[in-house]
């Protein structure tokens, strides 16, 4: 079903508006909707539990747009791309601060200027998805935790655009940290930086932070505001000024390596160099949370399950026969 407002909105808000009860939204697409502040979104979620599962959020001003508080949301399979107002303060989606949001299987792409996600919630779990501005994109961040909160971080292909409106593809606390913990976990994540010049694979401002990164791939010409340099294959030690940190088993690797990088087929080549020498350690729990990945994302929703137990940094394991694309 597609839902096509162009430029008509409910309540001056959102084609939906969704406040209270735990409610399911499943299969339609939402386009086009505009408000007089610059701010409409296909869902605007102001109370209750919201799953979206198998949606797609195109050409609205926000594709998702949350309050906070005690509500929750999950989405799942969904797809958000050409969102945002060109202002730079809509996105994507963009969840203010509520108490958890989730989001697996889903490929954001494309924003106007705002990230491709941006989150406030309190509790953070993002888990095999694709957010890869692409050729042409003028996204900012595309990944944001400003106001810091736990968040995990697993299984993602992160792709920054040559042409991008901010440096900076990750970034928690860019706003201040104002929850009572703070803590970022990147694991088996790719992070590609597509910019000519080096930009930052990863912000974090200086306060009360705890980071964790393991096994991730980097890929391009990034830094992570660590003032070294590093040459293809070797271990990045992530070193962030005024943030301490366990950096482990994260390499730098040329695209040479890869499947097909033009495509997004960001999987090692079974003959590469890298593919032979680096191995996948297991990371220790946090907070309950297996840092493990339990699945691999799978163009363009949706994700597919690890029958095997991870061999490889990064999103995807050596020997898939799904492409990318």
């Amino acid at each position: 079903m597609k839902l096509i407002a162009a430029g008509r909105s409910a309540e001056g808000k959102a084609i939906w508006v969704v406040r209270g009860g735990d409610i399911t939204i499943q299969g339609i697409d939402f386009q086009g909707t505009r408000v007089p502040d610059r701010n409409g979104a296909g869902i605007r979620l102001e109370a209750g539990n919201l799953i979206v599962r198998d949606c797609s959020f195109t050409d609205n001003e926000n594709g998702i747009l949350t309050a906070g508080g005690e509500a929750t949301l999950e989405v799942e399979n969904s797809e958000f791309g050409h969102n945002g107002a060109g202002d730079g303060r809509s996105h994507n989606i963009y969840v203010g601060p509520l108490r958890k949001f989730k989001v697996s299987g889903s490929y954001f792409h494309h924003a106007r200027s705002g990230h491709l996600l941006k989150s406030r919630a309190r509790e953070n779990l993002i888990f095999y998805n694709r957010l890869s501005d692409e050729a042409g994109g003028h996204a900012s961040y595309e990944l944001e935790f400003p106001n810091g909160g736990i968040s995990y971080v697993i299984g993602n292909l992160i792709e920054q655009s040559a042409s991008t409106e901010n440096t900076a593809m990750i970034s928690v606390g860019a706003e201040g940290y104002s929850w009572p913990e703070n803590e970022l976990y990147l694991s088996s994540n790719t992070i590609v930086d597509d910019l000519p010049s080096a930009g930052t694979f990863l912000f974090a401002k200086p306060g009360d932070i705890k980071l964790v990164a393991v096994n991730n791939l980097l890929v391009g010409n990034g830094l992570v505001k660590a003032g070294k340099t590093v040459t293809a294959g070797m271990a990045y030690a992530w070193k962030i000024p005024g943030v301490s940190g366990d950096f482990e088993n994260n390499y730098l690797v040329d695209r040479t390596q890869f499947v097909f990088p033009a495509g997004f087929d960001y999987r090692l080549k079974t003959t590469a160099p890298f593919a032979s020498g680096a191995k996948f350690i297991v990371p220790a729990m946090a907070n309950r949370q297996d840092l493990s990945p339990q699945f691999e994302y799978l163009f363009p929703v949706g994700k597919i399950i690890l029958t095997v137990k991870p061999e490889l940094p990064g999103a995807f394991q050596t020997g898939r026969k799904e492409q990318m694309r």
